[in-house]
Formats: C-alpha cells, sequence, structure tokens
C-alpha cells in the first residue's frame, strides 16, 4: 500500500495545526497588552449572553435578509466541518469514508451536509451580489478599501470553492460506486450532487480519471480547510472563533454607563472628606503614575483589545451611527479596525526587538483623529447594533478622557462649560445668583 498521501497529509495537517497555534498565541500575547479587567462575574448571565448572541446569531436577524443568509453560512460552517474528523481519520489511514458503518445515518448525514453545502454556496453568492453589484452602502464606506474590501471578497470565494469542490467529490464518488471501482464503497446520500456534478461526470466512464477527479476534489477541500484556519488570524473572520469569548466578556451593565476612573474617584472622595487635611502633601503614586485615559492600546482594557480583534467589519455600527448619519468624520466600524491595525503595529515590533520599542506613534492622532473622537454623540446605536457585542464606545470615551484630562484639547465649547461649571456651580454663563431669575417671568 502506498503511504506518501497518508505521511504528506500528515506532515501538512501538523504544519497547519502548528502554524495556527502560534497566530493564537501572538492573539493571546497582543490582547494581554492591554489593562486587566474583571469580566468574570456572574457567569450564568455571561453563559446565557453567549448562547444567545453568538451560539445563537440572536441580534443577526434584525436585518432578516442578511440575518437568514448568514444563519445558514454559520450552522453549515459548524455542522459541515463535523465532516472533517471523516476527512481526518480517511487521510492519516488511507481509508475512504471510514464512518460509513454507520449506515442508514450516515447516508443521512451526508445529504444534510449537502443540503447545507449548497445552501452555503448560494448564501456566498448572495453576499456577493449585494456587496459588489447591489453595492450596500455600509460596505463601500471610507475605511473599506484595499484589503479590507478584498478580504471579504476572498472568503466568499473560498467558501464557494470549499463547497463547490465537496459537491464535486461527492458527484465523483458517486459515479465511482456506480462502476464499482475499488476501494469506494457504497456508502452516502446525495441529494444535491447526484443532479449538480454527478450527471456531468457520469459521462466519463474512465475510473482513473474520475478517481482523479475524486481525489483532486478531496484535496482541494482539505488543503482549503487548512489555509482557511491560518488565513482567519490576517482577516475580518476572526470572529468565527473570537465571538464566543468576545460575548462572555461584553459588557452586563446597561451599555450606555460610562465607567468611573478609580484615581479621579478617590480624588473626589478626598474633597469631600471633612477630616481630609487640605494642606497635607499628596501620597507618592507607587511607581508610573495611571494615564487619564487612553492615548494607545496600552491604556485600553483587555476586553476593548479582544473587540478590536473580533469585529467583523459588517459595518451595522456605522450604518446606525447618527454621527456618520449626518457626514461627519466619524465611523465606529474604522474604530475598531483602526484599534486593530494599531494591535497589530506594535505586535510586529515587539517581533522585531523583542519588546516594544518606542515608535513615536499612538492610537489617538496616529490613527484616530480627535475629529472623529468628538463628533461621537455617545448615543450608544453602535454597540446595540453590533452582532457580537463590541462596544466601539468605550474606546471613543477613554481616547476622549485622555483629550480632555491630559491634553487639556477639548472643543472650545466643551471647555466654556467646563468653566461655567467650575466657575458658576452650573453650564450656563452667569451668575449663580442669578440662576432662578427665570421664574421671575
Amino acid at each position: 500500500m502506498n503511504y506518501i498521501p497518508n505521511v504528506i497529509f500528515a506532515l501538512v495537517m501538523i504544519g497547519s495545526l502548528w502554524f495556527f497555534s502560534q497566530n493564537v498565541k501572538k492573539i493571546i500575547r497582543n490582547i494581554k497588552l492591554g489593562k486587566k479587567i474583571d469580566r468574570f462575574d456572574n457567569p450564568s448571565e455571561r453563559w446565557a449572553t453567549m448562547a444567545k448572541v453568538a451560539l445563537g446569531q440572536g441580534k443577526m436577524t434584525v436585518r432578516p435578509v442578511a440575518g437568514f443568509l448568514h444563519i445558514i453560512v454559520y450552522v453549515g460552517f459548524l455542522l459541515i466541518n463535523i465532516e472533517v474528523v471523516e476527512i481526518i481519520i480517511d487521510g492519516l489511514f488511507g481509508t475512504h469514508r471510514v464512518l460509513s458503518f454507520m449506515g442508514g445515518f450516515y447516508d443521512l448525514m451526508i445529504g444534510f451536509f449537502e443540503i447545507l453545502a449548497f445552501g452555503v454556496l448560494v448564501s456566498c453568492i448572495i453576499f456577493w451580489l449585494r456587496r459588489n453589484v447591489m453595492k450596500i452602502q455600509r460596505f463601500w464606506k471610507p475605511e473599506m478599501k484595499d484589503f479590507p474590501k478584498d478580504d471579504a471578497n476572498y472568503i466568499l470565494f473560498m467558501e464557494v470553492a470549499f463547497m463547490f469542490a465537496l459537491l464535486t467529490m461527492n458527484g465523483a464518488d458517486q459515479v465511482l460506486q456506480q462502476l464499482g471501482a475499488e476501494h469506494y464503497v457504497k456508502a452516502g446520500s446525495f441529494p444535491i450532487s447526484s443532479w449538480l456534478t454527478a450527471p456531468i461526470l457520469s459521462h466519463f466512464n474512465d475510473i482513473t480519471f474520475l478517481t482523479i477527479v475524486e481525489r483532486g476534489a478531496w484535496w482541494f477541500h482539505v488543503l482549503g480547510i487548512f489555509f482557511f484556519l491560518n488565513y482567519l488570524y490576517y482577516s475580518k473572520h476572526l470572529h468565527i472563533i473570537l465571538a464566543f469569548p468576545n460575548t462572555w466578556f461584553s459588557k452586563l451593565e446597561p451599555k450606555a454607563e460610562f465607567t468611573n476612573l478609580e484615581s479621579v474617584t478617590n480624588e473626589v472622595k478626598l474633597m469631600m472628606d471633612p477630616n481630609a487635611d487640605p494642606f497635607a502633601a499628596p501620597a507618592e503614586p507607587a511607581g508610573e503614575p495611571e494615564t487619564f485615559g487612553a492615548k494607545d492600546i496600552f491604556d485600553l482594557n483587555q476586553v476593548q483589545l479582544l473587540n478590536a480583534y473580533t469585529c467583523t467589519e459588517c459595518g451595522r455600527c456605522t450604518s446606525e451611527c447618527p454621527a456618520n448619519l449626518t457626514g461627519k468624520k466619524l465611523s465606529p466600524r474604522k474604530i475598531m479596525m483602526d484599534t486593530r491595525d494599531r494591535i497589530e503595529e506594535v505586535s510586529k515590533n515587539i517581533d522585531t526587538n523583542g519588546e516594544f520599542v518606542d515608535d513615536g506613534k499612538t492610537l489617538v492622532n496616529d490613527f484616530i483623529t480627535p475629529e472623529e473622537l468628538w463628533a461621537c454623540t455617545s448615543c450608544n446605536a453602535c454597540t446595540q447594533a453590533c452582532p457580537v457585542n463590541i462596544d466601539p464606545l468605550s474606546i471613543i470615551v477613554d481616547l476622549r478622557r485622555y483629550l480632555v484630562m491630559e491634553q487639556s484639547a477639548a472643543p472650545n465649547e466643551l471647555n466654556m462649560m467646563m468653566t461655567n461649571v467650575e466657575n458658576n456651580g452650573a453650564p450656563w454663563q452667569f451668575n449663580t445668583a442669578d440662576r432662578l431669575n427665570w421664574a421671575n417671568e
């Protein structure tokens, strides 16, 4: 028996899994560049959120057409990959349809996989038409150019190719079974390939040719799976994996509720403490003083960095953003994409130097402009719209805090308001003694 194909398969599989593991380690390392945050409270609610939003696709169906098509692709991705177990066993040991001993259940399973594969193929074609022919606006925003624009099409082409390869493999397999070819056990039900690919291949009675077609489609399908696995790190489709931890760690408090800076809270408490000595020298902070807000990814928390890696670039956030809809520069999707780009730039810096060497760049100003940040109305529509509970608003708020508290770089209108609060105890520009004059009328 020729074991060379099995050895090649084993080496390819081991190499692919090793490369994938290295990228997983890099993602974990990069996320840990952020500040620690305690998001392990209420585990039962977190599991329920993950089950509803990530596993159950609970927020996708808000837009019924896209949601229905995405569920087909999602279910197809989950269930068809069960067949990968059989493919791996066959590839390692040289067997063919090793699970066929399950009899009728196996036939039912293969038939169901074929129907799903056809559904995925049709859905991906419709997605491609929506994106490239109908040109739905949210896919053609300024940030969706170069690789981000092409990435979605690459994925759609790959999905179509993989599903067509699967149906071609099954069609050739069916014909070979009918011809009584050696090694091709009679097993499986082929409701789609029996009318889509098998009729074409049935014109060829050459067992050698049909075997080449079947094996070629088999290798294309399995090598494509390994390639896709390692392409995920570079693609927006990393959300296939990260959507689950991202929804688990998502914010459970009211979405628009702002967090307080502990350092500021402590200072306010000290100011309101009647027993505090106002003339006492402030205690020296241990280590490097904390930055107010965030100027770079190191100042964001780990969940925010996980959010950036999880972003699907679907644009639902931007399409719901009132600032963007009125023509302002802000795009919540771009905020997440820029954050991820900065993480990757820092990651390459660490890979090159062994540790991060200051490159003179920061997330705010070099990647995200103050104009974008101040266009945000804090309405939280972006977080509400996100199908995987990403929170762009939290990053925007932290970057704005840095501009205000570290650089005093707030817009003039905001500076006037804060000056009035400081001097008059109210946001309006008149003396506190005149505050109730409106009632005299």
